[in-house]
Parts: C-alpha cells; sequence; structure tokens
C-alpha cells in the first residue's frame, strides 16, 4: 500500500511497503528513510508509465508533439519507507481519485501519482485561448490506491460545486487542474479590447451547476498567450515583465 500526504505544505511525504512503485518528476526526490537499509530505487521512464512497449511509444510522441512531455522518474520501493518529494519550493496538493474518475492537469504541475493512475493526454480545443495549446494531461482512477500529487504557486484555492450545483468561474491562466466535466469558454471582447481598455478578464473558463466539477487554482497568473489590444497589452493576463 502506497500513502501520499502533504507535509508542511512544501513538500510531499510517500509512505510505502515493498512491492510497490510510484512516478514523480525527475529530480523531485529530496530524501527518505527506509529501515534494514535503503530499499528503494529510481529508474528514468523513457517513454512513458504504461506496461505495453506500443502504448508507451504513442504515448511519448504524442506528449512530445503537444508540448505536454512530463520528464519521469519511476520509484521502486523493496521495503517499509518513507520518501519526500518537491519542486522548487511550490505547494504540494494531494488528490486520490475514485475508480474512473479523471483529473485534468497541465503537465507542469504534475509532482507525482501511483500506479493505479492511468497517465495519458488529450485534446483540448479551448486550449487554444489560454497560452497553454490545445492539450492537457489526464489522469484517470483505475484502482482503490490512485493517487496524485499536484504542483501550486502559492497556496491553492479549491472550488467545489458538488454539493450547491453553483456555476465556477476561473481564469484559465490560473487553473490547475480539474476533476469532473469540462469547462466551457466564456469571452468578453469588445472595441474596449481593441483600444487597450479591456478589464484584463476577457476570457473565463466556466462550469455550469450541472457540470459537477472539483477545480484547483493558484494565485498566480501564468503569461496569457492571447493579446488583441492596439498598444500591445496583455489582456488576459499579467504584463510581461522585461528582461
Amino acid at each position: 500500500m502506497v500513502r501520499f500526504e502533504t507535509l508542511n505544505e512544501l513538500c510531499l511525504m510517500v509512505t510505502a511497503s515493498g512491492g510497490e512503485c510510484i512516478f514523480t518528476k525527475a529530480g523531485a526526490f529530496i530524501g527518505g528513510e527506509s529501515y534494514g537499509g535503503k530499499n528503494y530505487n529510481f529508474t528514468k521512464v523513457m517513454l512513458g508509465p504504461q506496461q505495453s512497449f506500443g502504448q508507451a511509444l504513442i504515448g511519448h510522441i504524442a506528449r512530445r508533439i503537444t508540448g505536454e512531455n512530463l520528464p519521469l522518474m519511476k520509484v521502486d520501493f523493496n521495503g517499509e519507507s518513507v520518501t519526500y518529494y518537491a519542486n522548487n519550493q511550490q505547494h504540494v496538493v494531494v488528490c486520490q481519485l475514485a475508480y474512473g474518475e479523471k483529473m485534468s492537469v497541465e503537465s507542469e504541475n504534475i509532482l507525482a501519482f501511483t500506479q493505479d493512475c492511468k497517465y495519458d493526454i488529450r485534446l483540448m480545443a479551448q486550449g487554444t485561448i489560454s497560452q497553454k495549446g490545445i492539450a492537457t494531461s489526464t489522469l484517470t482512477g483505475e484502482g482503490n490506491n490512485a493517487y496524485v500529487a499536484i504542483l501550486t504557486d502559492g497556496n491553492p484555492i479549491i472550488l467545489s460545486n458538488m454539493q450547491n450545483s453553483s456555476t465556477i468561474t476561473a481564469d484559465p491562466d490560473a487553473a490547475v487542474c480539474w476533476i469532473g466535466s469540462d469547462p466551457s469558454i466564456k469571452t468578453d471582447l469588445n472595441w474596449r479590447n481593441l483600444i487597450g481598455q479591456s478589464s484584463g478578464e476577457s476570457y473565463m473558463f466556466e462550469w455550469a451547476g450541472n457540470q459537477p466539477v472539483t477545480v484547483i487554482i493558484q494565485p498566480m497568473e501564468r503569461p496569457s498567450g492571447l493579446d488583441i489590444s492596439m498598444d500591445g497589452r496583455r489582456t488576459g493576463s499579467r504584463p510581461s515583465v522585461p528582461r
């Protein structure tokens, strides 16, 4: 049995017994302890976590083409141990997926997942409005031990309409992942955008009350890829910082 826990907000703690394995972002390991000598080892994943060579190769090619490629490391546990993982002081959020439950997440925000998760990519038409392109990574629960650890810049905010059927909106450049229905895109483009008088919130992800979802957002927006103003300023995110 493998268990994921968040430690001190910035670290993932993995408790494991023998015969288990997990997949993590390459280089994310920061320390560990085991009983009776070191009993875990690391292997670079050349293609993908799929067991079939053909599926792993196809998945690898698709991730490279779409820009959703994530350098992975496999951690095999040969006995009881506790190991720790982190990435550049980013905050860590642990989610457990039910069987068949799917998380859509940017590859750069994945820290680790268990072997009970199916890792894949899929096309997202709404991605063309954000700076992330047209693909997103997916992790689907395929067992009773489907854990995912994701990374956020700053303390995350979790929004859910599972209980109250509320309408949820999120800036695509702040959205990290969602579990449940895919969003629709709501735009607010008018003449003010063209002359640089936009509100700065010209497009949004939106989930209606009949679209059950849990969304994780971060308090830091990625630089947006959409700019239609005459003065060249970003209309969907913060201005670029000159270097």
